[in-house]
């Protein structure tokens, strides 16, 4: 069945349809524990009408299809779990139209958000989402992405508007506008964000974007405990302090960044900050955080003004994740993101660090605390079957404590195969609705099947 698919699909490519081994086994990882996955043949499209075409085929013909990105997801979404096609769309990337006026763009879903922003530099205009990880837009957008900013500008859920998908049988669709609001039936747009490819394939995105701020300040400040550094942000937050990042590193995730990048900060929790806006109210904004952290027994802050020195600074805060994995050579991590109402924030920091301290595994805890999401990276052996199976069951009662506190199992990774057991907990019956979705849209269930629904 798939050679047929096949033949059919190399005649709508024209040379960019793929079997070859070093490109599927590419394809065929992922960032984290799951093992490897090889999809039986890699599609470069360029255009819509090439991505409804393969739909088409596929849907005749039952082949399976995986929508692929940069790669950058952490729970398994990219994987061809069941075979078939995975459609890369590194091709698709280019910036489509800037609407400076009413600040935002419309792009193809392979362009990064470094890319996007480096075509905004002339428009005094940016895209905040900042994940850490480069990522596609495209997949920004399939896991309900955000970051470290998300603090100020919002996730991906606030900051896509419109979309161009295709459906499973190869159906183009639009959903939104470039107006600021509507009431025009049901919010589709929403519906395919955080959707994880299961309904569609995006081939355009209307996003938002933000003015550049006139001024940016990042500092640094370190803690002597945990709970001290997390009250401190609780009190930021509940006292409306505007900052565009506010991030947080236990002892053990700085030992690791020191290692990594060369770095000297004091082996104690620390707060990773940033403010944006006027010169005058950075300057406030900065001098009231200051009183915060005094009152919590922070130290004094050490300063980032320049630009080299805050990208310096936050190079090393995104590639916090890989500094932990080089905590243990060749391991792999069980990544976990739970996201709890700010004031439950501390307690479920402490017990998470308590479940982790009475366990064999190692697990550095950070996260982008401003809205209550954090991580814990547990290092395991991925040819140990034990140590993933505990992995996986410190995940688990994070994820019950999470819930258990009105939060949620996953804040900006999505649910993949990595948390799929976890839906029934979080959602009830309602998970019984998503799948009934996933049925009404995708009848022959092609669209990255065995992913987030039933």
């Amino acid at each position: 069945m798939f050679d047929t698919a096949y033949a059919a699909l190399s005649n709508v490519l024209e040379g960019r349809l793929t079997r070859s081994k070093s490109e599927l086994d590419q394809h065929g990882l992922s960032e984290t524990w799951f093992p490897h996955t090889p999809p039986e043949a890699v599609a470069y499209p360029e255009t819509t009408t090439e991505v409804s075409e393969i739909m088409k085929i596929c849907h005749a013909h039952g082949v399976p299809v995986t929508a692929f990105g940069a790669g950058t997801s952490l729970e398994g979404q990219t994987l061809a779990t069941t075979g078939g096609l995975v459609v890369d769309f590194n091709r698709m990337n280019r910036v489509l139209r800037v609407n400076d006026a009413d600040m935002d763009a419309v792009v193809q879903p392979g362009i990064t958000r470094e890319a996007l922003n480096v075509e905004l530099r002339s428009t005094g205009l940016m895209f905040p989402v900042d994940p850490g990880a480069n990522a596609s837009l495209g997949g920004m957008a399939m896991t309900r992405a955000s970051g470290t900013t998300a603090v100020r500008y919002g996730t991906m859920k606030e900051n896509v508007i419109g979309l161009e998908v295709v459906l499973a049988d190869g159906t183009i669709i639009h959903t939104g506008s470039r107006a600021r609001k509507s009431s025009a039936g049901y919010d589709l747009t929403s519906l395919f964000v955080g959707s994880e490819g299961t309904l569609g394939l995006i081939t355009e995105m209307t996003v938002r974007l933000h003015g550049q701020p006139e001024a940016i300040s990042a500092a640094v400040c370190s803690f002597d405990e945990i709970t001290p550094a997390v009250e401190a942000v609780i009190a930021t937050i509940q006292m409306g302090l505007p900052m565009a990042r506010i991030e947080f590193l236990d002892a053990e995730s700085v030992d690791a960044v020191n290692k990594y990048a060369g770095a000297d900060f004091p082996l104690k929790p620390h707060l990773f900050v940033e403010f944006h806006g006027s010169d005058a109210t950075v300057a406030e904004q900065v001098e009231t955080f200051g009183e915060i952290v005094h009152d919590f027994g922070g130290s004094d802050f050490e300063w980032a003004a320049k630009a080299e020195d805050r990208t310096a600074l936050w190079t090393m805060r995104h590639h916090a994740y890989w500094a932990c994995l080089a905590l243990r050579q060749g391991a792999k991590a069980v990544v976990t993101d739970i996201c709890v109402p700010i004031s439950k924030l501390a307690e479920a920091v402490e017990q998470t660090r308590a479940d982790i301290a009475a366990s064999p595994l190692h697990g550095p805890i950070l996260g982008h605390v401003g809205d209550g999401n954090f991580h814990a990276i547990l290092l395991v052996d991925p040819n140990d079957e034990a140590e993933i199976k505990e992995g996986k069951r410190l995940a688990h009662l994070m994820a019950e404590r999470a819930l258990k506190l009105g939060g949620t199992i996953t804040g900006e990774h999505g649910i993949g195969i990595g948390k799929k057991g976890l839906m029934p907990a979080e959602h009830g019956a309602a998970w019984g609705i998503m799948g009934q979705l996933k049925a009404a849209m995708d009848p022959t269930n092609i669209l990255n099947p065995g992913k987030l629904v039933p």
